[in-house]
């Protein structure tokens, strides 16, 4: 898909349509909802000003967020045609070390608020089937059994994940474009008849209605109109997928989209604003439709939250692959069901998101309830973003827009962020504490491994080619007994063959380990499906193999059996000496057996690191807690049923002596 999509074209363009826009293009289904829940449906008999208002500053949020920041300046921050705030991250990082904390908390807030998008759409689509009949079936007004349907459809949503979605991907263009051209044409058919509500494209709406008395909440009407923003974050993380130019190509249509439809949500809450106030709650949304047009517009919004809900779920599978890459998060198991990369599966996500998500369902009960916690965690990913831009823009010699660019959208966003603070008490509090957990390991992780870096010394990455003449000489030395034919380590050997003290360590120290031929493999992941290819550097010697792996993200990391092809070939072209068993149950066969060494560096006892400050000391423990739990070597690179030798060895080589002890003399 990915390559298909790159270049500007009809294709290309329907495409973008079903993966980019499905979180933006569903806010339609809450946002004016929750406009009138916060305002107060009592109110609403005098909505005219408390609608254009409403309108207007949802057009012009649209206008300075999507559209501006992320439209126009964002996306030209790709990192090979890649998006989102990890990879933009990426490309700045060099700049400040500070910089690694607008990405931490960015990526934590996009993770942690994703758990709504699902919960609230999908609930709101099902909720417009209240009240409605099919024939002779009747839906009563009872919520219950809209969270068990809401709980079906997410379930089996999960459910799919592992099987890939690619094929079921290509069929959310053109539904969305029905969707996309619904919401506009019921909404045109409204706005005709309150022609005045095209006035809300003025800005002067928007500005008097934060200090109109008619709006009670002031400010904090804010809230409820950063919702029909919230997918521009995952707009630019998807611009991977489908390309900027597709991008470009179908945003016009789908804003003017999203403006007919709030245009004439308006139009209409103008028209029966007394009624709304005295009727059971009402969404604006399927209010506007006409009657013989509820089951399509029922139908077509459920999908539609399908799409939204899969778009978020593939997103977050691939913000952590990303975070993974950076080091930023635990090695957790990734599968490609699909034929090009941005198609992943990680099971650990999926079902984690599964049960934050249908939590997030029969804990808050109703869409309303939803709303009023959603959006608060994601103003701080766009925040953040607005930091590492700032970085982006100056890394690129425009330091007068950086600044210009910084204060204006630092400010609105700001401001967003305020008037979303009071969602806290209405459940924002969720997405905070899920935020806070994903970035307590984020920081785990990450600082973690710095710390024990900066710790180690220099000295603990060595050469590897100043320990050849030792590893041969063990090799042949019949006074210890042999370990194994073929002794593998897993690592990174630079390109200066540097290898981390603890490998030799291992090899020399802590039991001197005899093997016919020392293989110390580098697996390198490419970006081409099944590539699956390597380099041998014989390292001055017929028993010391410097081994670079390359293997495509859909090839399995069936180390064992690369290994022992690579072996006989080296065996064909005279590279190796003879490795053939004495005994075999294998006729012809010429390979010796392998043993993995894994390595699981840990402190001998962190307690007793007196030089290592208390806080040093608890991200280190941490950071090893979480390696403990993640998923083993053995299992990442297909190990299961190899002869694999886990070693613990010191993560500091060598003790620096206690200088307070002393000999006491016996008398």
């Amino acid at each position: 898909m990915k390559t298909t999509t790159r270049t500007l074209s009809g294709l290309g363009m329907l495409i973008t349509l079903g993966i980019v826009y499905g979180d933006i293009g569903t806010s339609p289904l809450y946002v004016m909802n929750a406009i009138i829940d916060a305002a107060g449906r009592r109110g609403m008999t005098a909505a005219t000003p408390i609608m254009l208002g409403s309108v207007s500053l949802i057009f012009w949020t649209l206008m300075l967020i999507t559209t501006i920041k992320y439209i126009l300046l964002a996306m030209r921050a790709d990192n090979r045609d890649e998006g989102g705030i990890f990879a933009l991250y990426a490309l700045v990082r060099t700049q400040a070390k500070w910089l690694i904390v607008p990405a931490l908390i960015g990526g934590a807030a996009i993770l942690a608020d994703g758990t709504l998008t699902p919960a609230v759409t999908v609930t709101s689509a099902i909720e417009g089937l209240k009240g409605q009949m099919i024939g002779p079936v009747h839906f009563s007004v009872n919520q219950g059994w809209v969270l068990l349907v809401v709980t079906g459809i997410l379930l089996g949503l999960f459910l799919i994940q592992r099987f890939g979605t690619q094929m079921i991907g290509w069929s959310f263009g053109p539904l969305m474009l029905i969707w996309f051209s619904f919401i506009g044409v019921m909404g045109l058919q409204n706005l005709l008849a309150v022609p005045g509500m095209l006035r809300a494209l003025s800005p002067v709406y928007a500005v008097k209605i934060l200090f109109s008395p008619v709006n009670r909440q002031g400010i904090f009407i804010l809230g409820s109109i950063f919702l029909a923003t919230t997918g521009a974050e995952a707009l630019y993380s998807d611009m991977g997928q489908v390309g900027k130019r597709n991008i470009y190509g179908t945003w016009p249509f789908v804003y003017a989209m999203l403006m007919l439809s709030y245009l004439g949500q308006g139009a209409w809450v103008i028209r029966h604003g007394a009624a709304l106030a005295a009727a059971h709650p009402v969404n604006p949304f399927y209010a506007m439709v006409p009657a013989r047009w509820q089951w399509f517009a029922i139908v077509i919004a459920t999908i539609a939250a399908i799409i939204a809900s899969q778009a978020l779920i593939t997103g977050s599978y691939t913000l952590v692959h990303e975070a993974i890459g950076l080091k930023l998060l635990p090695r957790l198991r990734i599968k490609f069901p699909g034929n090009v990369k941005s198609q992943l599966y990680v099971g650990a996500v999926n079902w984690l998101l599964c049960a934050v998500t249908l939590s997030i369902v029969w804990f808050f009960q109703t869409s309303s309830h939803m709303e009023a916690a959603y959006g608060l965690a994601i103003t701080l990913t766009m925040l953040m973003t607005t930091l590492l831009l700032h970085a982006f823009l100056l890394q690129r010699g425009h330091r007068v827009l950086a600044q210009v660019y910084v204060v204006a959208f630092g400010l609105l966003e700001s401001l967003f962020l305020v008037a979303s603070l009071a969602k806290f008490v209405h459940g924002g509090y969720v997405t905070v504490l899920l935020t806070l957990a994903i970035l307590t390991v984020m920081i785990f992780w990450h600082a973690g491994n710095l710390r024990r870096d900066a710790h180690l010394a220099e000295a603990e990455n060595v050469s590897l080619m100043d320990f050849v003449p030792q590893l041969d000489a063990l090799s042949q030395d019949d006074q210890v007994p042999p370990f194994a034919t073929n002794l593998v380590y897993i690592g990174h050997v630079g390109t200066d063959y540097a290898v981390k003290r603890a490998t030799v360590y291992s090899i020399l120290d802590q039991q001197p380990k005899r093997a016919k031929v020392y293989w110390f493999v580098t697996v390198n992941e490419t970006d081409t499906p099944y590539e699956c290819a390597y380099t041998v550097e014989q390292l001055g010697s017929r028993s010391v193999m410097d081994v670079q792996l390359y293997l495509g993200f859909k090839k399995p990391q069936r180390l064992n059996v690369y290994l022992r092809q690579i072996v006989n070939d080296l065996l064909k072209e005279g590279l190796l000496d003879d490795q053939t068993p004495r005994y075999s149950s294998i006729p012809g066969r010429r390979v010796g057996n392998f043993k993995f060494v894994m390595l699981n560096q840990q402190f001998q006892d962190l307690g007793a690191q007196e030089d290592l400050p208390t806080l040093d000391r608890l991200l280190i423990g941490g950071r090893l807690l979480l390696q403990r739990i993640s998923l083993s070597p053995q299992r990442w690179y297909g190990l299961a049923f190899s002869d694999v030798v886990e070693e613990r060895v010191p993560l500091f080589i060598g003790h620096q002596p206690d200088r307070t002890l002393r000999r006491n003399r016996v008398e």
